[in-house]
C-alpha cells in the first residue's frame, strides 16, 4: 500500500510540473554552443537567458513565464536542419538565432513551414531574406549595405590593389562579391580573389599566394578563427601589408588567435560593439549583464540575440498573442523606432532591418576594438 500510495504521488508531483511546463511561453533559441564559434553561442545564451528572467521577474508574457529552450548548432549546416527540427517539436513560439548565414541557411525553410518566426542575430547574407520565406527576421544588417561600407573603407585608404580573400561560406562568399562589384565601379584592381579552408591551422601557402600578387591591402571576409590564425602566421612571415575584415571578424577571440602585436592596426566593419553603445536602455542593460556575469558583453551578436528576444517579446505583448501570423503583422508594420540596445530597431516585409549601423574599428596596441571616426 505504501508503494502504491508512494507511485500516486510521484505520478502527481509530475503531473503538477507537466502541467507548470504547458504553462510557459517558449522561445527557442538555436545557437553554436560548440564549436569554432562557440564563444559566440555562449554570449547569445547569456544575453537571452538574462532577459527572460528579467522579464519573468516583471511577470512574464501573457500572465506566464518565458522558458527558453536552447539547441547547439555547432556553427555546422548540418547539423543545424537537426537542431531546427528538435524545436520544432518542443511547443516554442518564435526562434531566436543563429548566428553563421549558412547555418541559419539550413534551418529557415524549417522554421517557416511550421509557422514559427525565426530572427537571426548575425546571419548577413543578402540572400536569406529574398527568398519570400513569411517568418523569418534579422537584427543584424546585409552584405549589400557592409560591402558598400567596406568598398567606402578601402576607397578612403587611398590603395590601388586590393586582394579578395574568403571562405567560400555563404556569407564570406557573398561580402567579398559584394565588395568586389563595388571595387570595380570605382575601378580599382583586384589582384587576387580566392578562397581558404576554414578550420585549417597552417594558412603559410596561401598567405605566399597573397604575398605574390603584391596587393596594397587583403581583404578577408571570413570569420575571426581564422582571420586570428592568418594575422598571427603574416606577422611570422615578416609580410607587413595591412588586413581588414568583415563584421565576421568582431570577436575578443581575434586578438586571443593572433596576439596583441599580429592584430595591432587591423581593421574591421562591424555594428557598434558593446562598449560604445550610448543609449540609456543599452547602458541600463550592460550594467545588469555585468552585475550577473562579472564581465561585459564582449560580441555585439550577443546583444543583436538579446534585440531578437526583445521584439519578440514585444509583438506577444502588443498582440496578446503567439499567433506567428498576428506576430509577424505586427513586427512588419506595427514596430517602428523600437529602442534597441544596438540602435532603433523596426523591419520590411522582407524581414530585414531598416537602418544603416555599420561602423569601422581598428585594433590598437592593447588589443582593444577602437571606433574609428
Amino acid at each position: 500500500m505504501k508503494r502504491v500510495m508512494g507511485l500516486a504521488l510521484v505520478l502527481s508531483l509530475l503531473g503538477v510540473g507537466s502541467a507548470r511546463a504547458a504553462d510557459t511561453i517558449k522561445i527557442g533559441l538555436m545557437a553554436p554552443m560548440t564549436g569554432s564559434w562557440a564563444s559566440e553561442g555562449e554570449e547569445m545564451k547569456k544575453n537571452v537567458e538574462l532577459l527572460a528572467s528579467e522579464l519573468n521577474a516583471k511577470g512574464g508574457l501573457l500572465g506566464k513565464q518565458v522558458e527558453v529552450i536552447t539547441e547547439d548548432d555547432g556553427g555546422d549546416p548540418r547539423t543545424a536542419s537537426l537542431a531546427a527540427q528538435r524545436l520544432t517539436t518542443k511547443g516554442v513560439v518564435a526562434v531566436i538565432g543563429t548566428y553563421g548565414s549558412a547555418v541559419t541557411e539550413a534551418s529557415q525553410n524549417i522554421f517557416d513551414e511550421e509557422g514559427i518566426i525565426q530572427i537571426a542575430n548575425g546571419s548577413t547574407a543578402v540572400r536569406l531574406t529574398e527568398k519570400g520565406l513569411k517568418y523569418f527576421f534579422r537584427t543584424c544588417p546585409r552584405d549589400d549595405e557592409q560591402g558598400k561600407v567596406g568598398a567606402a573603407t578601402l576607397e578612403k585608404m587611398k590603395v590601388k590593389k586590393v586582394a579578395l580573400l574568403h571562405d567560400n561560406s555563404a556569407y564570406a562568399r557573398g561580402l567579398a562579391d559584394e565588395i568586389r562589384s563595388h571595387l570595380k565601379a570605382k575601378k580599382l584592381d583586384i589582384v587576387f580573389f580566392d578562397a581558404l579552408t576554414p578550420k585549417e591551422q597552417d594558412y603559410s601557402a596561401i598567405l605566399t599566394k597573397l604575398k605574390a600578387s603584391g596587393p596594397d591591402v587583403v581583404f578577408f571576409t571570413g570569420y575571426y578563427p581564422e582571420a586570428g590564425l592568418l594575422l598571427k602566421q603574416k606577422k611570422q612571415m615578416g609580410w607587413n601589408v595591412p588586413f581588414v575584415g568583415g563584421d565576421a571578424i568582431n570577436n575578443p577571440d581575434l586578438v586571443k588567435i593572433a596576439g596583441k602585436d599580429a592584430a595591432e592596426g587591423f581593421q574591421f566593419l562591424s555594428p557598434p560593439v558593446p562598449r560604445d553603445l550610448d543609449t540609456p536602455e543599452a547602458k541600463a542593460y550592460l550594467a545588469s549583464y555585468t552585475k550577473k556575469n562579472g564581465e561585459t558583453p564582449g560580441s555585439i551578436y550577443g546583444l543583436l540575440a538579446g534585440d531578437g528576444f526583445r521584439v519578440v517579446a514585444k509583438a506577444i505583448e502588443a498582440t496578446k498573442s503567439t499567433d506567428a501570423d498576428k506576430l509577424r503583422e505586427y513586427l512588419t508594420t506595427g514596430l517602428k523606432d523600437f529602442p534597441g540596445f544596438t540602435g532603433k530597431i523596426a523591419f520590411n516585409v522582407k524581414g530585414d532591418r531598416i537602418g544603416e549601423l555599420y561602423r569601422v574599428y581598428k585594433v590598437d596596441k592593447t588589443g582593444g576594438f577602437v571606433l574609428q571616426k
